[in-house]
């Protein structure tokens, strides 16, 4: 089973990732939304070569196909991609995969597809959509992790530096990041904050 490096930056263009990549990120999303597809595939391409010249792991969010095209390794899908994705065509590939979850019976769905990752949120309230699940909590995250046993759980959702101690010690391995840095006064500070918090808990 593979090793997530305990920050995991979301980004939602690939401009943000010139910025913040040389602050020592190491595991990156792309979610592009609502974008033309000529410039997913412009997006994902440029994302890809920086995440290469960085030593960075590249996740894209949703656009499984375009990333296969590309040559990319490791996708994320959200509970209604995983109904349309081929997932015979991504492991034939050798792409990984981590799926998104919120409740026991999709974290079950999920496990079944023997991911790289499940993905549990939000964990805190959290500004940047309007979910319809409320926050989950510390004890949901220390009971995912209980139940995904070997896999890794992604904690997403209202997270700062501050709540990392609490969300490791609840059972996180990794701790995915939006808001936190992309709404700081200066996002390439609060990256490096985010790089130097969580550097303890690489393993």
């Amino acid at each position: 089973m593979m090793t997530l490096d305990p920050f995991y930056l979301l980004v939602g263009d690939v401009g943000l990732l010139e910025t913040l990549l040389p602050c020592g990120v190491r595991l990156v999303q792309l979610r592009l939304k609502d974008r033309p597809e000529a410039e997913i595939h412009r997006q994902i391409r440029h994302a890809r070569d920086l995440c290469a010249r960085h030593g960075a792991q590249l996740v894209v969010n949703d656009y499984w196909r375009p990333a296969m095209e590309l040559g990319c390794d490791f996708v994320h899908l959200g509970q209604e991609d995983m109904e349309t994705a081929d997932f015979a065509a991504l492991r034939k590939a050798g792409i990984r995969f981590g799926l998104s979850t919120h409740d026991p019976a999709e974290l079950e769905h999920a496990l079944s597809f023997e991911p790289a990752y499940v993905a549990l949120g939000p964990v805190y309230p959290t500004l940047l959509k309007k979910m319809k699940w409320g926050p989950q909590g510390l004890e949901r995250v220390a009971d995912w992790k209980k139940r995904a046993g070997q896999t890794p759980l992604v904690a997403i959702g209202g997270l700062t530096p501050e709540r990392l101690a609490d969300v490791f010690s609840a059972g996180a391995d990794s701790a995915a990041v939006v808001t936190d840095i992309q709404m700081a006064d200066d996002p390439v500070a609060r990256c490096q904050e985010w790089v130097s918090t969580t550097r303890a808990y690489r393993r």
